[in-house]
């Protein structure tokens, strides 16, 4: 039979067969040893053949149909290893917040050009509308001036109030989406808006850490009353870039991307050669500070940048 992936726990998966039933599976074992080096072999979202078990409903997967695109990043304690995210999706939100818990724009940085690099259209969502004063509103504009000069777009948004997410529902309708985010900046909350009665999990704040507490603790897709998928995952605390060597990093960031070939050396790093059209925009202010020093900071192998 064929499925969809629409749950994850670790080991094992459900999925959502064309008969319009779900089943629990497993991976068959010969698929663990294929070489992929993954601490997930098979994503929310990825396309799927497998058999039942005798005598048994649940079932194994046996065959991974090959994936349009996903998004991955670096195993936390397995420094060769990757954990893929979701897999064939059509856009990609970010959900953020500019407090409680702050979302870095080194953050916001490595994900944006994750999907770069896997091809994969991504937008900002700005929470916790409900929060801001003046001040805070005048940030707000500043960071997405940021980002929707570069060619992202960002929507503010209130889950606790409903402020724009019919907006949201616009965006997501016939889809697939994957939203992200780090744990505590209203993804839940959010979701359960787009969702009314599904009621999934939602956490507090720690006062001493200002960091969300973990409430999805597996990736879950989910079908949209109005048309498109969802694509729930865990709060991620940071985003190791993986499988994106140094010389290419400057294709992922947009605005660089557009000033390369103005580069006096064609394998330019745009770290501290002379000549740089990258560092001239940077010194000129034609491109953003922020921007310039999450891509040094990933193309040094940092693993986070506040």
């Amino acid at each position: 039979m064929q499925g969809l992936v629409i749950k994850s726990t670790g080991s094992w998966y459900q999925v959502h067969a064309e008969n319009g039933l779900d089943y629990h599976c497993r991976i068959k074992g010969k698929f663990r040893i294929q070489g992929i080096q993954t601490t997930n072999p098979i994503a929310v979202g990825d396309r799927v053949e497998f058999e039942l078990e005798p005598n048994s409903e649940n079932g194994v997967i046996y065959k991974l149909y090959e994936r349009r695109n996903y998004i991955i990043r670096k195993s936390i304690n397995l420094s060769k290893q990757a954990q893929i995210i979701a897999a064939n999706m059509d856009q990609a939100f970010l959900v953020v917040t500019l407090a409680s818990p702050r979302t870095s724009l080194g953050f916001i940085d490595r994900f944006l050009a994750t999907a770069e690099a896997y091809d994969i259209p991504a937008m900002l969502i700005f929470n916790k509308l409900d929060l801001f004063h003046e001040d805070g509103l005048e940030i707000l504009a500043a960071y997405q001036d940021i980002y929707e000069n570069i060619g992202y777009p960002c929507y503010s948004v209130s889950a606790l109030e409903g402020t724009n997410i019919d907006l949201i529902e616009s965006l997501l309708k016939d889809k697939t989406t994957l939203f992200s985010g780090h744990s505590g900046v209203g993804k839940s909350s959010l979701i359960n808006a787009l969702l009314p009665g599904y009621s999934i999990k939602t956490g507090e704040i720690s006062e001493s850490t200002d960091k969300g507490q973990h409430t999805t603790t597996f990736a879950e897709m989910h079908a949209l009353p109005f048309g498109g998928y969802l694509i729930d995952t865990p709060g991620i605390r940071e985003l190791g870039i993986f499988d994106i060597r140094p010389e290419e990093l400057g294709h992922y960031f947009r605005e660089m991307r557009d000033l390369m070939h103005a580069c006096k050396f064609n394998n330019c790093r745009h770290v501290n050669e002379p000549g740089c059209a990258v560092i001239k925009a940077v010194e000129n202010g034609e491109i953003e500070l922020s921007r310039y020093e999450s891509y040094l900071s990933i193309y040094h192998g940092n693993e986070t940048r506040s």
